[in-house]
């Protein structure tokens, strides 16, 4: 392993943490917050962090002419983000986590619809083994493992949410690809937090919850964490290839299971495991088999 790909691992790593501390902060504030208020608040906190990044490069980094792109990119994503919050409230950590990490299975299939990108075997592989996970993790025409049948439909329902989410993500990072030729991170990200805050503003002014005075703290701690992930994420993948260390984002399986155990007295169901034994090893085929379209 060369230093380079090392170092990306490290930051990839990293970053994953540190958006798994956000996955728990943001079901701790579940239990108090309505789950637009929680995204209003990342949006804005976000926004704070960011503003000084953007002050330091200068306002002529926010001229843009694809307003149209960013508009698409913000209502997408902003979307993705209610979903995913939903998902964290009512789902456990850990499949919450796996839920999410179906996203990059839909990219072959929307880079081929949108952008013409052609999709090999393996992406074609991946989608059927990574999808096959989920409906593990679902657990069809059954309630599980300790789960009355209320509880388990509560669990799909906060499930099937969760992967319209990751859905479109995936929508929204195809977007940001459609856009790279011409729009910097910062500016993508800034536009972002921009749009998903007037946007989630409405939602969270009607169903407002009085804030304890301790989730303030909190809500600024989830601005900080959230950004430091996605710059620990940026740069790990710009000093090493995706495909070398892209595998490292199911680490976030890990860190669910982890805190999910710590925190919440979570054990993941056998059928959890199975099933992100199954994600995990269409990711593994997805990453490795970039590039090759025969």
């Amino acid at each position: 392993m060369t230093n380079e790909i090392r170092l990306g691992a490290l930051y990839l790593m990293l970053g994953e943490g540190l958006l798994a501390i956000m996955g728990a902060m943001i079901k701790y504030l579940s239990d108090d917050l309505s789950t637009e208020q929680i995204v209003f608040f990342r949006n804005i906190a976000g926004l704070v962090v960011l503003i000084p990044l953007i002050l330091r490069t200068g306002l002529s980094e926010l001229k843009t002419s694809v307003w149209h792109w960013h508009l698409m990119r913000g209502l997408v994503g902003v979307t993705a983000m209610f979903c995913y919050f939903w998902a964290l409230a009512h789902l456990p950590l850990t499949e919450a986590f796996l839920v999410k990490l179906s996203a990059p299975l839909f990219m072959p299939l929307l880079g081929l619809w949108w952008l013409k990108e052609p999709a090999g075997r393996y992406s074609w592989l991946a989608l059927v083994i990574g999808f096959a996970g989920v409906a593990v993790i679902l657990r069809p025409g059954t309630a599980g493992e300790g789960m009355d049948d209320a509880a388990y439909n509560a669990m799909t329902v906060a499930a099937l949410i969760g992967l319209l989410g990751a859905f479109l993500a995936a929508l929204a990072k195809v977007t940001i690809r459609r856009m790279s030729a011409t729009e910097s991170s910062q500016r993508i990200v800034f536009y972002f937090g921009v749009v998903a805050a007037l946007v989630s503003a409405p939602g969270a002014v009607m169903n407002w919850q009085p804030v304890p005075a301790s989730a303030w703290l909190w809500i600024a701690a989830l601005g900080v964490v959230a950004t430091l992930g996605q710059l620990a994420l940026t740069k790990a993948y710009r000093i090493a290839p995706t495909g070398k260390v892209g595998v490292y984002v199911y680490s976030a399986v890990v860190y669910g299971a982890l805190m999910g155990w710590l925190f919440w007295d979570e054990v993941p169901a056998s059928t959890t495991a199975a099933g992100a034994a199954l994600i995990i090893a269409a990711g593994v085929i997805n990453l490795r088999g970039s590039g090759k379209t025969a």
